[in-house]
């Protein structure tokens, strides 16, 4: 028998090679290794303290042929995407798995399923999970898998109230616990519940990877600071600075706040700089947050993360689709926007489990590559646009948008991906799966509901890009009449005179609660917005953006509801 309650670190110390070894087999699933994309998330969450000591407590039992793990852990391994070679693996070696999840995340923002109160049942911020895995040599794998939730309260010790976490454990055993037998499956294995009552029809969607295959995480500068600004020039200085002073270069470092990251060559990075003739043509647009546009010196030699294969095609005239794999935070899922240039790693999440993908919608050549006979092809899987033309009975074209009576092009799918994806019934349907995946899409075959989705996507790509007309027409709506300082000091929202305060006396009228509590990803964009500006004296023109953005989440709220009218029933045949 194996007993703990091992530590939890994903910056583990542990990083010898026989600690590496151990979890090598939890990096494959169905016997294929696993490859996921984005900081390479995979190692780092094997690599975490309690993953290994799992490890070996299963590689010990294995090794006698029988016995019994109890470990009460992190609860991530329960439904993390990266982590299903180590749900199956466990599944192999044992014959009985229970999992009682204590919850408790606060990182997740975990509350009981009324949405009451869930505490942790430890002094954390994680969430947390007790795991018993037993081997029973007279039975056969794999394991069959249980689980349970506890969710409240946590107690007082050492005499905890009824209906409290504490009590419930000190009351009941794993005979008295009732239990819901699970059925993981591949490709995931999830230790988690799943609503299977709409999951095949779900399934019968395209997942967008399968649909634009090139794709990659945003940009990771490990230095935003110093290499992303809202003025170009403030941002030329800078670079022109760490390029010419004389400073030793450790020195010069530490005056600019400029992080030292591990293996970075700061003589080297100096080098290439000084090489550049024209500093100017490196600083590009950057998609920072949502409608939050700044400047960036994209260079190699101080972007730590270029992810340039992909951020190359969005230096071009091109659009992209912005999503996450997996939802971390709670509320309704909205991981979605777009983008028409490069394109920030925390765009539209900062959450580490929540990574920022781009799918470019065309694909330029590079450098040596055969042209194309217009310059750049559809990244649009070509077996899928056969299909759907098959289907709807019009026409593929491969560049732009088609006439929608006998064609149809890649921008026309954009926009309707775009449409579906801000669908709120799509996103309360299918809420328990956008969670854990990246999002699936479903074709109609109806002409006519095919054509008005385009136009509404069209609509929001067009809202959220800041280039809509409506925007400059009804901006004037939203008022800024008090003089003052500009400068953003303290954001306060006053509901009921639908005011956003920068400062004590000045604010922005005309902003509606539902406005201002809109998300896109895990921003809450009109408060996100202005508090990124604390301490800055707005310019006109920021002023302006802001009432521009007020009007583009008001009229994004009503595309929704008008997307939701369009579509009659679901799922979309």
């Amino acid at each position: 028998m194996v007993l703990g309650n091992p530590p939890y670190s994903i910056l583990s110390a542990n990083l010898s090679q026989a600690a590496r070894a151990l979890v090598e087999p939890y990096k494959y699933a169905d016997g294929v290794r696993i490859r996921e994309r984005g900081a390479l998330q995979l190692e780092k969450n094997l690599q975490d303290d309690y993953v290994k000591f799992i490890r070996f407590g299963q590689w010990r039992i294995e090794r006698t042929g029988q016995g019994i793990l109890g470990f009460i852990t992190n609860h991530a391994y329960l439904d993390n995407l990266t982590l299903r070679g180590m749900r199956q693996s466990l599944m192999n070696t044992f014959t009985d798995i229970y999992i009682l999840d204590l919850h408790g995340s606060m990182k997740k923002g975990e509350t009981t399923p009324n949405g009451g109160r869930d505490e942790n049942v430890f002094d954390i911020q994680q969430g947390v999970a007790i795991g018993l895995f037993v081997k029973d040599p007279s039975k056969s794998s794999p394991a069959r898998v249980y689980h349970a939730d506890l969710w409240g309260l946590r107690g007082e010790w050492p005499s905890p109230q009824p209906g409290t976490k504490y009590y419930a454990l000190m009351e009941t055993d794993i005979a008295t616990t009732d239990w819901t037998e699970l059925q993981p499956k591949s490709p995931f294995y999830f230790f988690v519940p799943q609503h299977q009552e709409r999951l095949k029809e779900y399934e019968q969607g395209w997942r967008i990877p399968d649909l634009m295959q090139k794709y990659s995480a945003g940009i990771i500068t490990a230095r935003d600071h110093f290499v992303i600004d809202f003025k170009q020039d403030a941002l030329l200085a800078r670079i022109t600075e760490f390029r010419n002073s004389t400073e030793g270069d450790h020195e010069l470092c530490d005056r600019l706040g400029i992080a030292k990251k591990k293996g970075w060559d700061i003589a080297g990075a100096r080098r290439l700089i000084r090489a550049e003739s024209n500093l100017p043509e490196r600083i590009q647009s950057l998609y920072y947050r949502p409608f939050d546009i700044r400047r960036i010196f994209y260079h190699r030699a101080l972007v730590w993360g270029m992810s340039y294969p992909i951020m190359r095609h969005m230096m071009r005239d091109n659009v992209a689709l912005v999503c996450t794999r997996q939802q971390s935070q709670k509320g309704e899922w909205a991981l979605v926007c777009v983008s028409n240039s490069l394109t920030e790693s925390s765009y539209i999440s900062n959450n580490t489990r929540e990574i920022n993908y781009i799918f470019p919608l065309y694909l330029y050549p590079g450098e040596g590559e055969m042209q194309f006979r217009l310059g750049r092809r559809p990244n649009l899987n070509p077996d899928l646009m056969k299909a759907f033309s098959s289907k709807l009975g019009l026409k593929f074209i491969k560049d732009g948008k088609g006439d929608l009576a006998e064609t149809f092009g890649p921008e026309d799918i954009f926009n309707y991906t775009y449409a579906i994806f801000h669908s709120p019934t799509y996103r309360n349907r299918y809420a328990e799966f956008l969670k854990i995946d990246f999002p699936r899409l479903h074709f109609t075959s109806d002409k006519e509901i095919f054509s008005k989705l385009v136009e509404k996507g069209a609509e929001l790509v067009s809202l959220h890009l800041m280039e809509s007309p409506v925007l400059e027409q009804q901006h004037v709506q939203i008022k800024f009449d008090v003089s003052g300082s500009n400068i953003v000091e303290k954001v306060i929202y006053n509901g009921t005179a639908k005011r956003a305060y920068i400062n004590k006396e000045q604010y922005f009228e005309g902003v509606p609660p539902e406005v201002w509590d809109f998300h896109i990803g895990g921003y809450q964009v009109c408060q996100k917005w202005l508090k990124d500006r604390k301490g800055r004296k707005l310019s006109y023109d920021e002023l302006t953006h802001y009432q521009k953005i007020v009007v583009a989440i008001k009229e994004t709220i009503q595309l929704m509801e008008e997307i939701d009218q369009l579509i009659l029933a679901w799922p979309l045949i």
